[in-house]
């Protein structure tokens, strides 16, 4: 059995391709056309997937696609007309950027892609998954027999919020929210109102560990908790129900938090203090489903997912103070694993095959062969030296000992939006200005913004407060406090670190440099962060070079090759 997950006209476009239950690729279209949350055609994930391959369009038994045109456009109607003459203003595409109009019409728009791609022919039959489905399915591939998983993102085309009990290969929701009742959305919202632009809420959750308490409490009145567990938005605040994005909050907001920031405008108290007072009440709120949830349904194990599972403050908040005892994040929570999801639920769901496979690591992008790096090298006029495996380890393991920055690039990409060891940029966290030399030779972000660390899993307990593995960087717990003057470049403003703990099974290589590290330094932590500047992160060994030459990494590192030499940058 062989599906193809596919998705275009909204955020995050892409594919993915299941064999007999298994992820065999998994594509982000902005990977390949270089804009970021690409809401185009996934043209050139098709051409990766399969001309790159051999494969066709006549290789796939069904297609599916994770949304559902039914409960979309029932949906949509009840948005625009249950609160008229208001709601017209939710027509206009400025109300709603993430997504095209034509998104009701999304089947169409894949057949006519997919003949685009393939030529005029018979396509597969395509199978429309309830979005928020589609998330849960990716229980089918956590570590647990058994689950209760919740989603939440912006919203989905029936809710924004949604709870499951999962077993063997069934899915049943048992709860779901307002559509507009809706964190995600409350998350975005303010995040432009404090001047940042879509998809950057992780950048409002690391500023808002430089806030304080000014806001809290009157925050609180946006959100209204109930005693089953469920809450509401307080529409005397928000009119993102009845404007969307182009007025998304009242005067009453604006009166108590104050004027949106300019983009241009120097981040003030005030600012950061919202941004406080924003997260402070979505993990409030959090902890209150999960808490309701943990005693209607008996599982002690939680898959977290949807675009708000990326909250990796909250996740840790969840494990710490809720009585499940093992929490699961995939890396693709977000829209990137929303093919994926699609066609693992019509896999188990509805042709009711079982489960075969556990994912264990993000490695499902596109891998190069040395043939390709070497030829991307040379056009690039670089000169390089070929390692074995173990020279190559303890050569930059050193490297990073000396202070040195990594541009590190092995295998097959990752899935979802966080580097995870195969398309890295890596550094010492011993060194406490390690983070602002990052900043300012390579990212050129905001100096607010954390580093995460990667440990080796069986010595992640020593320094971190975490008693589970973590393998996506999806918890952020608290660093131990006679280990935080040790890795002072990974510890955030609150004591807190986005770790990621790496077995030798599941990524050998990358567990191999950390080790060497820890053997060279007594520390087996590296610094990670994404293999970018301002831009997707590199998927290419031809975009890694032009990303070493356009910043001023020392050492670039491309499967085998080893790189010091620097050219002029490339246009």
């Amino acid at each position: 059995m062989h599906i193809l997950g596919i998705v275009t006209r909204t955020h995050d476009a892409g594919l993915a391709l299941l064999k007999d239950g298994v992820p065999t690729l998994v594509l982000e279209e902005e990977r390949f056309n270089r804009e970021k949350h690409t809401r185009k055609f996934p043209f050139s994930s098709l051409q990766a997937a399969f001309d790159d391959r051999g494969l066709n369009i006549d290789d796939i038994d069904v297609i599916t696609t994770p949304w559902d045109m039914k409960s979309l456009r029932q949906t949509m109607f009840w948005a625009v007309t249950g609160n008229l003459p208001a709601g017209l203003n939710l027509l206009p595409p400025s109300a709603r950027p993430t997504q095209s109009t034509l998104i009701v019409t999304l089947p169409n728009g894949l057949r006519w892609g997919l003949m685009g791609h393939f030529g005029m022919r018979k396509l597969p039959k395509i199978v429309e998954v309830r979005h928020h489905d589609a998330h849960a399915a990716i229980f089918f591939v956590s570590p647990f027999e058994e689950a209760t998983v919740l989603v939440m993102d912006g919203y989905g085309d029936e809710t924004a919020q949604s709870a499951y009990t999962g077993c063997g290969n069934r899915l049943e929701r048992v709860w779901q929210s307002g559509f507009f009742d809706s964190l995600g959305m409350l998350y975005t919202a303010v995040s432009q109102h404090l001047g940042f632009k879509l998809f950057e809420e992780g950048t409002v959750m690391a500023l808002a560990a430089a806030g304080g308490a000014t806001y809290t409490e009157k925050f609180r009145e946006l959100v209204h908790l109930e005693p089953d567990g469920g809450f509401s938005i307080n529409r005397d605040f928000i009119s993102y129900d009845t404007h969307g994005l182009n007025r998304p909050f009242k005067e009453r907001f604006i009166d108590a938090f104050g004027p949106r920031r300019e983009r241009n405008e120097p981040l003030g108290d005030r600012h950061r203090d919202l941004a406080f007072a924003l997260q402070s009440t979505i993990e409030e709120t959090i902890v209150h489903i999960v808490r309701d949830l943990s005693k209607r349904h008996p599982s002690r194990n939680l898959c977290v997912t949807g675009g708000v599972g990326l909250n990796c403050v909250a996740n840790a908040r969840i494990l710490r103070d809720t009585d499940y005892q093992s929490v699961w994040v995939p890396p693709c929570a977000s829209d990137s694993g929303a093919p994926l999801g699609s066609a693992l639920w019509h896999h188990h769901q509805t042709l009711g095959y079982p489960r075969c496979f556990e994912l264990t690591h993000a490695f499902y992008g596109t891998g190069y062969s040395d043939a390709e790096i070497v030829r991307d090298l040379q056009l690039a006029g670089l000169a390089y030296d070929r390692m074995e495996e173990r020279d190559l380890l303890t050569t930059v393991a050193a490297d990073l000992a000396m202070g040195k920055i990594i541009g590190w690039f092995q295998g097959r990409s990752e899935i979802g939006p966080r580097a995870l060891g195969n398309r890295s940029i890596l550094a010492d966290p011993r060194d406490a200005k390690m983070k602002e030399l990052i900043n300012a030779r390579v990212k050129h972000r905001e100096p607010f913004r954390p580093f995460g660390p990667a440990v080796l899993e069986e010595r992640a307990a020593e320094f971190f407060e975490i008693d589970q593995s973590d393998p996506f960087m999806t918890m952020a717990p608290r660093v131990r406090n006679d280990k935080a003057q040790i890795i002072p470049a990974a510890v955030h403003l609150d004591g807190t670190a986005r770790i990621q703990t790496v077995d030798r099974a599941s990524n050998p290589r990358f567990y191999g440099v950390i080790k060497a590290f820890g053997e060279l330094t007594g520390v087996p932590v590296v610094l990670n962060t994404s293999f970018n500047r301002q831009e997707p992160i590199v998927a290419r060994p031809a975009e890694a070079i032009s990303c070493y030459l356009r910043t001023q990494m020392d050492v670039l590192v491309l499967g085998d090759f080893y790189v010091t030499d620097r050219k002029p940058p490339p246009r």
